[in-house]
């Protein structure tokens, strides 16, 4: 191994730029230091409880519903052969490109009371409203069910690809044994996928504890509620930085249980080089069966969601796309292209840098700074803006001891508060996709390049960058995307007057406007398709590749 040489300007732009990025979290948990005895007291005498369980609840039970259906859809397609199977194996993809706050509002508006369901019921049997009963979607259980209709992909994607690289050896070493059917599923291929699917199970919790458009809209008090409420209503940052430190313990838990399920998964898959099982080929009547299960869920998260706010959107189009509509395009288009370019250019730093110098303390430096996918975006609401608003007030102290005038707020009242906690919450995005394009570059590809007298900064430039182009696009595509839908951290940090299309939305969902926010939806729904495609094609070539 190569020494270190802490000289290069490479190492110490990692250690900078990794710091910077784990400030943030950082000041959240250094913030318990802070007596906060009357807050506490208030919160324990009141809401505290509420919080607890509710953010509990919902993330084991989206946990459990998703772990279900993600893994009985990823059974289906992985194992037998239908008709429209290759067609279903991507559309059950597509309720990734729903945000769970305009699923939400979308079915609010369908099902309520002034809702054109229950509305065609008491005009077709005459009913009042107290002649029947009609679930309420604004509810607990209404925003499980919302939250895992969008989650469940997730275990979807993994287990998937986990039943589809098993070897066809533990399928007929089974069957000499006596064992098929349901009992090979949960004897041998469930055990197997295992890791993979609690990976999943523990990304859609995380996301379930990180949710804040939906819960708010349906009145239900959670952690980051509670944030919201604490840094809003009664102004308190530090304490909404502590309630911020407890919701993150709970979800640094399920990063570790999904930690270690990946190091299973390798374990598992070690070596395996042999052919998959053959899929099974049905019967007519369990094919309909099969196909009408596999669109259940995608008609429920992506179809006639998706139908309503069209109509809504055509209904409400002259009206709303104006002049303010351009300016909600741009304001969000620039600011997730500003993102994402940011996040691919650390990723690119972070993991070249590893590829030049691979030291423990280097990938620690790495793994923190990419620590903020698995924090929900409120958490590094707080935590930006607490440092950020900490270099305000020494720039103005400075400037005032220098030459007697204040520069106001130069990074927490402007868009670098914004750019620091995406660049936060989805430098991990880019990263994945960044490593994953570099170990496709053979090692001796940089020796012969150097060989040739290039300097670092050269072979990546004149090598890496050509052969990683595929990757930064997908990289970019997708934290374009993640920022474009990203709604508590925008809310946080957003400038005075300064609105996108995901706050748009909120804002005339939460003044029950459900018509008018379709239109900004729409715009949403429409680009949050773009990763759904680069994911299809991943997992096609991944399928290929171990076929």
């Amino acid at each position: 191994m190569k020494k270190r040489n802490w000289r290069e300007p490479w190492l110490w732009a990692v250690t900078v730029f990794s710091l910077l990025l784990a400030v943030p979290v950082l000041l959240i948990f250094t913030s318990v230091l802070v007596p906060q005895y009357e807050l506490w007291h208030h919160l324990f005498e009141t809401v505290l409880s509420d919080y607890v369980y509710h953010s509990l609840l919902i993330a084991f039970s989206v946990g459990a519903l998703t772990l279900i259906l993600g893994t009985g859809l990823a059974w289906l397609v992985a194992r037998y052969e239908f008709s429209g199977r290759r067609t279903l194996q991507w559309l059950i993809l597509l309720p990734m490109a729903m945000p769970a706050y305009i699923l939400a509002y979308t079915y609010t508006g369908m099902l309520d009371v002034a809702g054109p369901l229950q509305t065609q019921l008491r005009d077709t049997f005459n009913w009042t409203y107290h002649d029947y009963w009609f679930p309420d979607v604004r509810s607990l259980g209404g925003a499980i069910v919302m939250l895992s209709l969008v989650l469940y992909p997730y275990v979807y994607m993994l287990a998937r690809t986990a039943f589809s690289e098993q070897s066809a050896s533990f399928y007929e070493a089974s069957r000499s044994m006596g064992v098929s059917g349901f009992a090979y599923f949960r004897k041998v291929a469930f055990p197997l996928a295992r890791p993979a699917i609690l990976t999943g199970t523990a990304l859609a919790m995380m996301e379930a504890f990180a949710d804040y458009g939906t819960v708010q809209y349906f009145g239900i008090s959670t952690f980051t509620t509670g944030i919201f409420r604490t840094w809003n209503g009664l102004g308190n940052a530090i304490g909404a930085a502590q309630l911020a430190a407890v919701l993150t313990s709970f979800v640094l838990v399920l990063l570790l249980i999904e930690k270690h399920s990946r190091r299973r998964l390798r374990y598992f898959h070690q070596g395996q080089n042999q052919h998959s099982a053959k899929r099974l080929t049905l019967s007519p009547v369990q094919q309909l069966w099969t196909v009408l299960f596999c669109l259940l869920p995608v008609a429920l998260g992506f179809i006639i969601p998706s139908v309503q706010l069209t109509f809504w959107a055509i209904e409400r189009a002259t009206s709303q796309v104006d002049e303010q509509f351009v300016n909600l395009i741009w304001n969000s288009f620039y600011l997730a292209a500003s993102a994402a370019f940011i996040a691919v250019g650390l990723a690119i730093l972070f993991a070249y840098a590893k590829r030049l110098r691979s030291h423990w303390l280097l990938n620690s430096q790495v793994q923190l700074a990419s620590l903020g996918y698995a924090i929900p975006g409120t958490v590094i609401a707080i935590g930006a803006m607490l440092m950020l608003s900490a270099a305000d007030d020494a720039l103005n102290q400075l400037t005032e001891a220098l030459f007697d005038t204040s520069v106001g707020l130069v990074f927490s009242g402007t868009l670098v508060a914004l750019l620091l906690a995406y660049s936060v919450r989805f430098l991990a995005v880019a990263l994945h996709n960044v490593e994953a394009g570099l170990q496709r570059i053979k090692p001796s590809m940089d020796d012969a390049a150097r060989a040739m007298g290039l300097s670092p900064f050269a072979v990546l430039q004149k090598v890496h960058i050509p052969l990683l182009r595929a990757s930064v696009l997908s990289a970019l595509l997708l934290v374009f995307v993640d920022v474009l839908k990203e709604l508590p951290a925008t809310l946080i940090l957003r400038p005075f007057n300064f609105n996108t299309l995901a706050v748009r939305t909120f804002e005339l969902a939460s003044e029950e406007r459900l018509q008018d926010a379709a239109v900004p939806a729409v715009a949403i729904v429409l680009v949050g398709l773009l990763p759904v495609v680069l994911l299809t094609r991943a997992l096609e070539l991944s399928k290929n590749e171990a076929n």
